[in-house]
């Protein structure tokens, strides 16, 4: 089940993820394919990302809901320009999260990431999340519908758009393609699967580790 900042009705068998809401139909993919069944999923909104300060405190109130109901938490978030802070608070609730700076980092793997970085630092990312949603986060997110000669000053200093794909979608392809387009980016396609999150997650489901009460 996902409900957004609400917890779930556990029973005393079931494991909790917190996830960023930019991964909750890949979570609910994967826990679907793999039969887990006593995984419940809640998502926090992705909006979040564009105010990071604030989500260590969204996820140590959820976190604090729901360590009676669950046997286990674990958090799917990267640090999320945290810097830092959401690390610190995990350890202060004994609940570990996803190894990783952010999605593109854990879909694509940490060496992977780090060769597309270094290759071109001008690099806009996106994922399947993003692709989908890219209108309404990116385009009237930072308001390019209304003032779009603003397009210059946020993206003048990048040089291609490299698509992480989650899935093999023609449509959200060609969405991506668009969006490079309308960016004036050079497009680069990248087939990621879920990476470090399926593996992450499938061990979790194995071995979840105890959360503190």
């Amino acid at each position: 089940m996902i409900q957004d900042a609400k917890i779930p009705t556990p029973d005393a068998r079931s494991s909790l993820v917190i996830a960023c809401g930019a991964l909750a139909r890949e979570i609910v993919a994967l826990r679907s394919a793999n039969g887990w069944t006593h995984l419940d999923v809640q998502c926090l909104p992705a909006e979040l990302h564009n105010y990071p300060a604030r989500i260590p405190a969204a996820v140590r109130e959820q976190i604090r809901k729901a360590r009676s109901g669950y046997r286990s938490i674990f958090v799917a978030y990267g640090d999320c320009g945290t810097g830092g802070r959401l690390d610190a608070m995990l350890a202060e609730e004994g609940v570990e999260r996803i190894p990783g700076a952010h999605c593109y980092e854990f879909y694509a793997g940490q060496r992977t990431f780090a060769a597309l970085a270094a290759s071109e630092p001008g690099t806009f990312y996106l994922t399947d999340f993003l692709a989908r949603h890219f209108e309404r986060l990116v385009i009237r997110g930072l308001g390019l519908d209304r003032f779009p000669e603003l397009a210059a000053t946020y993206f003048g200093n990048y040089r291609r758009l490299v698509y992480l794909a989650q899935t093999e979608n023609a449509e959200l392809t060609e969405m991506a393609r668009r969006a490079a387009a309308r960016l004036g980016l050079a497009f680069e396609l990248h087939r990621t699967g879920y990476g470090e999150l399926r593996n992450s997650l499938a061990a979790f489901h194995a071995q979840p580790p105890l959360c503190p009460s």
